[in-house]
């Protein structure tokens, strides 16, 4: 059983050369391939991650949820992995993964930890430790056996937002998600660029309106409308 990686991307030339580094460094034989599924940057997001040894993809439409379902598509694995741009798993990742999947677990994440020092960052990285669905998030990664993935019909198409949610949802009540007890590092940027309030209250806004069935449009235009320049 090998695992591959899937990273949907968007102007992220930043972050995106040390993390496939950092995922290659620290993988072995296991690993089959890092595929980058890109939703048109206008950077060098696609150059920064072929020269540091990924697949790299054009989806036709910009999207996390369509970028990781057409990554996924591509990719070679029976092991899912799904990591965003800004979030640096363990160095263990591998064997952690397999472990868990030996344990007898299809799916999980890891808890995060911002790479920041700010209290109340701090503090909401400890809630990611909580087994409850409003403690999840794309930011922890998410593991799952491709089986499992199709079996279940992958990402929504169709979900801008909130697509982690309702993955997760799905995958909890077909079989056992493991929490990891170990900390993926993830950026701050977008409280450095707004605020601890903003944020979490827009994040608070959009997960109470996809709770209550609001539409894909009326939650993305909700977050925009508080969030400075949100990736998607």
């Amino acid at each position: 059983m090998r695992l591959s990686i899937i990273i949907p991307t968007y102007n992220e030339e930043e972050t995106i050369g040390a993390l496939i580094r950092h995922l290659i460094t620290n993988s072995d034989s296991r690993l089959a391939d890092i595929v980058v599924s890109d939703g048109g940057s206008s950077d060098e997001t696609i150059k920064q991650a072929k020269k540091s040894g990924a697949i790299c993809l054009i989806s036709p439409v910009k999207g996390r949820a369509v970028q990781m379902n057409k990554g996924a598509r591509f990719t070679r694995g029976e092991i899912l992995y799904f990591v965003h741009a800004d979030s640096f798993p363990p160095a263990s990742y591998l064997d952690d993964i397999f472990s868990a999947m030996d344990t007898g677990y299809s799916a999980g994440c890891y808890r995060f930890r911002f790479n920041s020092d700010k209290i109340m960052l701090k503090i909401n990285s400890w809630f990611t430790r909580i087994d409850r669905i409003m403690c999840r998030g794309g930011d922890q990664t998410l593991f799952v056996k491709r089986e499992l993935f199709e079996k279940l019909g992958g990402f929504r198409d169709d979900f801008v937002i909130m697509e982690d949610y309702d993955l997760i949802q799905k995958i909890q009540k077909a079989t056992r998600f493991v929490i990891m007890p170990k900390d993926a590092i993830v950026s701050a940027r977008k409280y450095d660029k707004n605020s601890y309030l903003l944020v979490n209250f827009a994040n608070f806004v959009v997960f109470m309106m996809y709770f209550a069935g609001a539409q894909q449009k009326t939650m993305v235009h909700a977050y925009k409308s508080l969030i400075y320049h949100p990736k998607f």
